[in-house]
């Protein structure tokens, strides 16, 4: 029970986080006077060290004990988000969101694996399936509530929140919880994640600021050599470890090769909507940051609350066919999120897309997650998991970088053309080009006239709009891909059945 409590808000305070920080974008690019660039780095910080390290932090779990482990990682993201909550500059709080990220390395894969440890195999699966409902709901309720915080309060408390909710998981878990290890002596793959850290980093680095600096600036090509490097480096040292923290044996499977490129595809997709889309509300459409957490709620409930019916189709229509007509729907819930402008009821604009794509998601994710556990041998799978997990995750990561540069380069084209057609001061036009990369967080310089700062004003909002509808057929793109994989690479039947039931699977990657 007491572990079931502990770990339920340890991992909510992860997910509400990582959920809560979006709506917050906004708030935090008016607060520090930032472009996109900056507000990127407050997502990629916090994703660069979790992709990095998770695999490390359940490694370390298993050798150096689950309990000891997922403690101290409570504590370092409790402590890293009174950091994020008392940062007086963007540098501070992307310092803060960094150390956040290696917390959460330790705290996400220590939940499931103290539930797994403390409970017997009877129990295993009810004990997985409450914490997987309860994360869902916390994870619903998250934008919601920390959109109510930024409203009303400051932005601030989205962190800050995560105070009272660790110390009773702290308490709870030095008290209730009892410590366990893997029996099995292992070693920790700390060249592997040395390498995967500087790939990872190398390559997110000349993604991001390459919007700022430029391609030739050398730092940029230097950290885009440092990620192929480290590309190349983590490859050859996982091809020969003794211990690899990601065996390559495993990608001998055509299914886990093909279930993790379709993850790869489709969660690149859902990266870059999350982080875009609460620009779109607030920004563009003035939702409160209330309303902008609210509409993606029924997204989470279709998935929580289709969760069981999907994970019962790979039984009923083998594994293929959902991995194939999943994707395809959410390239659909894409699509019509391209077709509002600005204005507009959300029921009739937003809330089609909102339906779709979770209707969508539900039907790929227990899939895929059973055919990422069937595809591999027993003693395998929580390897196979975390890996899978980690894609995820570094999709997200990269493509926020990548399609981030889309959107500006997209967002100051259109902005150049609109506002040739206005009659203003060079040196106003020249102001308006270069901080195009604050995207609709960008305002008519002062002293500018009325009427040309409503043209101006007009000009930002139709730049974002068309810019924005341009990553979203991106998006469509890459689900249809992904569609595509299923297609070619998934089996009909899994050989293994899924070690998770289905209500459990929604959670495990989240």
């Amino acid at each position: 029970m007491w572990v079931l409590v502990a770990t339920i808000l340890a991992s909510s305070m992860a997910f509400i986080d990582s959920t809560v920080v979006n709506v917050a974008l906004p708030a935090l690019q008016n607060s520090f006077a930032t472009s996109v660039v900056g507000v990127q780095w407050v997502v990629e910080s916090y994703g660069l060290s979790l992709a990095a390290l998770i695999l490390v932090g359940g490694s370390m779990g298993d050798l150096f004990g689950r309990r000891r482990m997922f403690l101290l990682g409570v504590l370092v993201f409790t402590i890293a988000s009174v950091a994020c909550g008392f940062a007086s500059s963007i540098g501070q709080l992307i310092a803060a969101r960094t150390i956040q990220g290696i917390g959460a390395a330790f705290l996400v894969p220590g939940s499931l694996a103290l539930i797994s440890s403390s409970f017997g195999e009877r129990e295993r699966g009810r004990a997985i399936g409450t914490w997987s409902g309860s994360t869902a709901i916390t994870t619903a309720i998250g934008p919601v509530l920390g959109g109510w915080l930024i409203e009303h309060l400051s932005w601030r408390w989205a962190f800050f929140i995560n105070v009272p909710l660790a110390a009773i998981v702290i308490v709870t878990s030095f008290w209730c919880v009892r410590e366990s290890s893997s029996r099995q002596h292992g070693r920790i793959d700390w060249l592997g994640a040395t390498a995967a850290t500087l790939s990872l980093t190398g390559l997110t680095f000349a993604f991001v600021e390459s919007t700022r600096l430029g391609w030739r600036h050398p730092l940029v090509l230097a950290s885009l050599l440092v990620g192929v490097a480290g590309t190349v480096a983590f490859l050859r040292i996982e091809a020969t470890a003794g211990a690899p923290m990601v065996p390559l044996s495993l990608f001998r499977s055509r299914a886990f090769t093909g279930a993790n490129l379709l993850t790869f595809s489709l969660y690149a997709a859902i990266g870059i909507f999350f982080f875009l889309l609460p620009l779109d509300l607030i920004q563009v459409q003035e939702y409160s940051a209330t309303m902008a957490g609210a509409a993606v709620l029924p997204l989470i409930l279709i998935m929580f609350l289709l969760s069981r019916w999907s994970g019962g189709l790979v039984s009923r229509y083998g594994a293929r066919v959902p991995l194939t007509a999943g994707p395809v729907i959410a390239a659909f819930g894409f699509f019509l999120f391209s077709v509002p402008s600005v204005g507009g009821s959300y029921w009739s604009t937003f809330f089609p897309g909102v339906v779709v794509l979770g209707l969508g998601m539900a039907v790929s994710v227990a899939p895929l997650t059973t055919v990422v556990m069937g595809s591999v041998d027993e003693d395998r799978v929580g390897t196979a998991s975390g890996i899978n997990n980690a894609v995820a995750r570094i999709a997200a990561l990269l493509a926020i970088a990548v399609l981030g540069i889309v959107m500006v380069g997209a967002f100051r084209e259109q902005l150049n053309r609109d506002v040739a057609l206005v009659t203003m001061p060079g040196d106003v036009r020249t102001q308006l080009q270069s901080n195009a990369s604050r995207l609709a967080g960008l305002r008519a310089p002062a002293g500018v006239d009325p009427v040309t700062a409503s043209a101006i004003e007009s000009s930002i909002v139709n730049s974002f709009v068309l810019s924005f509808r341009l990553v979203m057929w991106i998006c469509a793109a890459l689900a249809l891909a992904s569609a595509a994989i299923g297609a070619r690479m998934i089996p009909v039947s899994v050989s293994t059945a899924t070690r998770l039931s289905a209500g459990e699977t929604q959670r495990v990657r989240a």
